[in-house]
């Protein structure tokens, strides 16, 4: 359950995992609780005589443990000012930031926290983690929880690294359930109590304890007028060509970041989005605003963000199919054994599962099935391709028409 600096993995597929179970006890009409953990300087606290401790744990080499013990040793730090450097501070803990092995080393540093979870569940990014516990009683949920903060806090303090109080933060998801006019407290070992929050920015994506993803949309609204403003007022000083790229650089990025996450959102909201994404393709080709939507497609070349947001979403599909996810997320499709031989049955299509009510059907393994399925009524795959010709025979499906009346 660590997805922080590891092939395959990523903010996105750590969320994507994160929301499926939240979505999909929630479909359950439970309730489902949340810690969002924050440590202080993590990567600056690393102890160096436990670090090498792990190391021979995994069966490192004493050659090995050497080379470390040297990597670690004799470092020192300066800070330089307006041309002034300071004297060097010998450096006697943490893992070196910025170089290649320092993500690696934090890993393999906390990579047991994760086992004092108990029941709960637990998901790390780094040093961001995220603890998370479920169940029909709301108390029960809370003491479940209070129970695995405890041992996560005390598998940390072995570690000596430090809880961020001020930033570690409680949510209760409770989009299917009425909130409970008092919560009771999630407190730390030393007797402080964690504020309940209705939003939080995880891993780039912020999350509000309805799941509607508003927090999220308002926030990315906000950052691309700002940028958007910014080019507007000096559309003078650039070409065609670059107030092309510099929308495909500094604007299309933020549009699309976690959109496979957000994609759940209602419609009233993804379109918000699109009014800022039609005054920057309007900044692109200088179109009027009464020009149709569809026609300023048209004239940059990009498609709509609907299909944006669809095409990423079936390239993380489709790379579940061949295994290029992390394990969390391809455990949670299974390809379809036909029970009889027809001409639809030689398809590659996915089982479906069950779902009790609306928000199980945006769970990724509900949403991931259900997709594929339907993708494939045109696709028509028998065996897996590449992922480059996959890609090539999505774009001839997903074009964009107009049907607007």
């Amino acid at each position: 359950m660590q997805s922080g600096f590891r092939a395959g993995h990523g903010c996105t597929s750590a969320t994507l995992k994160v929301l499926n179970d939240i979505l999909t006890v929630i479909d359950k009409k439970h309730y489902c609780a949340a810690v969002f953990i924050d440590l202080a300087k993590a990567f600056d606290s690393v102890n160096h005589h436990i670090l090498i401790g792990r190391l021979n744990s995994l069966g490192f080499s004493n050659d090995c443990l050497a080379w470390f013990t040297n990597y670690f040793s004799d470092r020192v730090q300066c800070v330089k000012s307006e041309g002034l450097l300071s004297g060097p501070l010998a450096v006697s803990m943490g893992v070196p930031q910025g170089s290649i092995l320092g993500p690696t080393l934090f890993s393999v540093y906390i990579n047991e926290v994760a086992l004092a979870a108990g029941e709960s569940l637990i998901h790390l990014y780094a040093d961001d983690t995220i603890l998370y516990t479920s169940g029909p009683s709301l108390d029960t949920v809370l003491t479940t929880l209070q129970a695995s903060f405890n041992a996560i806090q005390l598998s940390f303090r072995g570690l000596q690294l430090l809880l961020n109080t001020s930033k570690t933060k409680c949510m209760l998801f409770n989009r299917s359930l009425p909130a409970p006019t008092r919560l009771s407290n999630i407190t730390t070992l030393d007797g402080s109590d964690l504020e309940y929050v209705d939003n939080y920015k995880y891993l780039g994506v912020w999350l509000d304890c309805k799941l509607s993803f508003q927090t999220h949309i308002k926030h990315l609204q906000s950052k691309v007028k700002s940028r958007i403003g910014f080019l507007f007022r000096n559309k003078a000083s650039f070409t065609h060509a670059a107030k092309h790229t510099l929308v495909k650089l500094t604007i299309l990025p933020i549009l699309d970041f976690g959109d496979v996450i957000y994609k759940i959102a209602s419609n009233t909201l993804l379109n918000k989005l699109d009014a800022v994404y039609h005054s920057a393709i309007r900044f692109v080709t200088k179109a009027p605003y009464t020009t149709h939507h569809c026609d300023l497609y048209a004239l940059v070349g990009w498609p709509s963000l609907h299909t944006r947001r669809q095409t990423h979403w079936l390239h993380v599909l489709y790379k579940t199919l061949l295994g290029k996810v992390p394990p969390y997320l391809s455990s949670l499709v299974t390809i379809a054994s036909p029970t009889c031989s027809t001409r639809s049955s030689r398809y590659i299509s996915l089982v479906t599962p069950k779902t009790n009510y609306f928000f199980g059907r945006l769970s990724f393994q509900f949403s991931a099935a259900n997709d594929w399925n339907e993708l494939q009524k045109s696709l028509k795959l028998e065996t897996l391709i590449s992922l480059t010709s996959f890609k090539h025979q999505l774009s001839e499906q997903l074009t964009d028409y107009c049907t607007c009346t």
